[in-house]
């Protein structure tokens, strides 16, 4: 696992990335979106990963994630679901070893397939 020393979400200045705060997590913008209005909500403590995170720490994430989304659906109405998800390990994705949610705007549209989400992790298993 990485350190707090050379973790990106660790670093001085990212503070003035900050969106919002919300007890022991914060969000930001994520650098690489997905789609328009990609948040990433993560933990103040440096921790690896979803399995790391206190009690406190996934309360308050499910908060943050909650009131994201409330306040992305006002502002966009053509928001119409989301995808929220983390990455565990390297083996499922996961390039930044601190615990992070993903919450992934979704429009209409916006794929041609949408059925199966978070399933196209895996090549070729998002239909069924």
């Amino acid at each position: 696992m990485s350190t707090a020393n050379d973790c990106p979400f660790c670093q001085a200045g990212r503070s003035k990335e900050i969106v919002v705060e919300y007890g022991s997590v914060f969000a930001t913008l994520d650098k690489h979106p997905v789609t328009q209005g990609h948040h990433l909500v993560i933990t103040k403590r440096h921790i690896g990963d979803y399995f790391g995170m206190s009690f406190n720490e996934k309360r308050d994430a499910e908060s943050l994630l909650s009131l994201l989304r409330k306040q992305i659906v006002a502002d966009d109405p053509s928001v119409t679901g989301f995808n929220v998800g983390m990455n565990c390990g390297e083996t499922a994705g996961q390039t930044v070893m601190h615990a992070h949610i993903h919450l992934i705007p979704r429009r209409a549209g916006d794929v041609e397939a949408p059925r199966g989400g978070v399933r196209g992790c895996v090549p070729g298993k998002m239909g069924y």
